[in-house]
């Protein structure tokens, strides 16, 4: 199945599942959406986080206003808006919505312990980016804040005049773009409302705020004991001549929770790309390395699974 609507919320793909539930019969999902730790390292993503997107938009005075004749008399929503996203964080980097986390499930000792087994270098990953220091929730480690953590992030944000040169301007509306990604037993639904409950409660009597859902989708956990899972680790231990380490991804992919909930079945993510492949970024790729050897590789899973199943 090849489908076109991935980044903007699968709207039509359910319809065509409840739809189609005959023609699309299976023994399993496979999906190559994922990636692995490093070309030297391969894994298995057995979890994902959901998401849950929304915009919101902040609206001060009537018209843009000249910053010299209004600016310290009215309130800028650009302003407002910076400190109410601001807000949504505590000193320890916990998001502040009142009952966000009260649904996310509890991790074991033995499955942090089993995370923190994953090779990785903080400061290989900061000389990367480009950054001097990282940011996230106390308490927890970097492949923890990406992979069984919930987070809060601004997409976008815009306001004013961001042409060329100069315009004074106090600007009548600033909006801003905010993504959160949930773990298991979090709801995209839930949580959405609970989003959109707590802006509109802390924004200040000088503005007025709209908040608009836009797509959305459920965290997974996919099992590690089932026949699919042991197949394709064969297979990838075969190819790469080391066996594949269980790894949690940090980004989103609706649809695994959709085959689950509309046809009933369970999901292999057997991806072979990498973190570092400028995903949504300028000049986003794909090693010719993993290209082949995702090549190699997935015919093997074909032949285990076959063999196993009998």
């Amino acid at each position: 199945m090849i489908e076109g609507e991935e980044e903007v919320g699968s709207s039509n793909l359910g319809k065509f599942l409840e739809g189609n539930k005959e023609k699309l019969k299976a023994d399993v999902v496979l999906v190559s959406d994922t990636a692995l730790v490093t070309n030297d390292t391969p894994s298995i993503d057995v979890g994902l986080r959901g998401l849950a997107y929304m915009e919101v938009e902040v609206v001060g005075p009537n018209r843009d206003l000249h910053s010299g004749v209004y600016g310290g008399a009215v309130a800028n929503p650009a302003t407002i808006l910076c400190k109410m996203i601001a807000s949504m964080h505590d000193e320890n980097n916990h998001i502040t919505i009142p009952g966000f986390y009260d649904k996310v499930a509890t991790v074991t000792d033995a499955d942090r312990k089993a995370l923190g087994e994953i090779p990785h270098s903080d400061d290989e990953y900061k000389k990367d980016l480009g950054v001097k220091a990282l940011w996230g929730e106390r308490g927890y480690t970097t492949i923890e804040r990406t992979g069984i953590r919930p987070t809060l992030e601004v997409n976008g944000i815009w306001s004013g005049y961001t042409g060329e040169g100069a315009k004074t301007v106090l600007p009548s509306k600033a909006n801003a773009k905010i993504s959160m990604r949930l773990v298991p037993n979090q709801n995209s639904h839930e949580i959405s409302k609970l989003f959109e409950d707590h802006f509109k409660k802390i924004a200040p009597d000088y503005v007025q705020v709209t908040v608009t859902p836009h797509h959305g989708g459920e965290p997974v956990i996919t099992p590690t004991d089932s026949i699919p899972f042991m197949a394709a680790s064969k297979a990838m231990e075969k190819t790469f001549g080391k066996k594949p380490i269980p790894t949690r991804g940090g980004g989103s992919i609706p649809i695994v929770a959709l085959f689950e909930k509309v046809l009933g079945l369970k999901t292999v993510l057997f991806g072979f790309g990498l973190d570092s492949d400028n995903l949504h970024s300028p000049n986003e790729k794909y090693g010719l390395f993993n290209f082949y050897k995702g090549i190699e590789t997935i015919p093997y899973f074909y032949q285990y699974f076959t063999e196993m199943k009998k």
